[in-house]
């Protein structure tokens, strides 16, 4: 078994455009000040990180970990989720997914996707470059738009489908590969990854490709009624990553799992801060310490309710306390006795 580590923070949703929140030294300190002990850093954020330097420099990154070391942290992972995004978008999604591309690549899918690719390839090798092992990102969806089969989907669609998305992520993952470094795909709705059977159709259309893994968030589940907890029994061994973030789902007579185009406070299944919502962080954190997943523990804040002063300020002690420091011992080794194998025999009467 291993103690996870934390607590961590993914930034992503801190930035602002006010101190300290514009700076990666200035959330440095402010993430320190509260407890943190990691940052997962989000690079489309060139506040906070020129990704294509980092993946050329050495030197460039041995200088931002010394930054973020200096206030007492760690680099828990670097994120591409805007970015993996980007690498498989249907048509129909064109036009909001363009927010995602810097303004030379939008308009231009094509030259989008391409953009999107490389950046992946920088985030390997930044990875590399950080001593990092772990990525995390998003798959991208060319089927999401027909997860309710209406109209009915014709034979084969999916299977071409995730045909399709594996050979745009080949070479991504045979980049990620060369430099060691696992990919851990968010499971999320809006992503054709987002449960358990889409991510072994996905890890089977790669052949099974060995960098092919899983950031787990028990929050997209409980918004789906997919049970968090049995997830992490099915596929434990691919899990590397961990966001804490909950999530409450409240059906009424008027709406349930879709929603009704409503704002997020206004859905049945909405995102809550950790400990506010439904998801048993105790068995889930205890789950992961058994099945020894090494991760760090990222406070992932999206709350339709609480602040994200707050919501940060709160999250540490939150992740603190669940943390599991895992016994390197069992609780009755003092009642052990010596191997003897005379002795076994005699208990077994052979």
């Amino acid at each position: 078994m291993k103690t996870i580590k934390g607590p961590a923070v993914f930034l992503a949703q801190f930035m602002d455009d006010h101190a300290p929140f514009n700076s990666l030294e200035g959330l440095c300190k402010w993430a320190s000040d509260l407890g943190y002990k990691g940052i997962q850093i989000p690079t489309w954020e060139t506040r906070l990180i020129d990704l294509k330097k980092a993946a050329e420099s050495k030197t460039y990154c041995e200088e931002l970990a010394g930054t973020v070391g200096s206030y007492g942290l760690e680099i828990t992972e670097l994120s591409t989720h805007l970015q993996g995004q980007l690498v498989a978008v249907h048509p129909a999604y064109d036009l909001m997914f363009d927010n995602f591309a810097p303004d030379d690549y939008k308009n231009n899918p094509k030259a989008r996707t391409e953009w999107a690719v490389d950046q992946l390839k920088y985030a390997a090798k930044a990875s590399r470059n950080l001593g990092i092992d772990v990525h995390g990102t998003f798959s991208g969806a060319l089927l999401w738009h027909t997860f309710h089969p209406w109209p009915q989907r014709p034979d084969g669609l999916v299977e071409m489908g995730f045909k399709e998305l594996a050979k745009k992520w080949m070479p991504i993952l045979n980049t990620f590969d060369e430099q060691g470094v696992d990919v851990c795909y968010e499971i999320h709705p809006g992503e054709d990854l987002h449960d358990g059977v889409t991510f072994e159709r996905f890890l089977e259309a790669t052949n099974n490709h060995k960098r092919v893994n899983i950031l787990y968030d028990p929050s997209h589940f409980v918004l789906q009624q997919l049970n968090y907890l049995e997830y992490i029994d099915h596929y434990h061994e691919f899990i590397k990553m961990f966001h804490v973030k909950d999530a409450e789902f409240k059906p009424t007579g008027k709406k349930g799992m879709f929603g009704g185009y409503g704002d997020w406070k206004d859905r049945a299944g909405r995102y809550r801060h950790p400990g506010d919502g439904q998801v048993d962080f105790k068995n889930a954190f205890s789950k992961l310490t058994e099945y020894g997943c090494d991760v760090w523990a990222v406070l992932e804040w999206e709350c339709c309710i609480k602040s994200p002063e707050q919501g940060a300020r709160e999250g540490a002690a939150f992740i603190e306390k669940h943390i599991i420091e895992a016994t390197q011992k069992r609780f009755d080794d003092f009642a052990g006795s010596e191997i003897d194998e005379q002795k076994l025999k005699n208990i077994l009467g052979i």
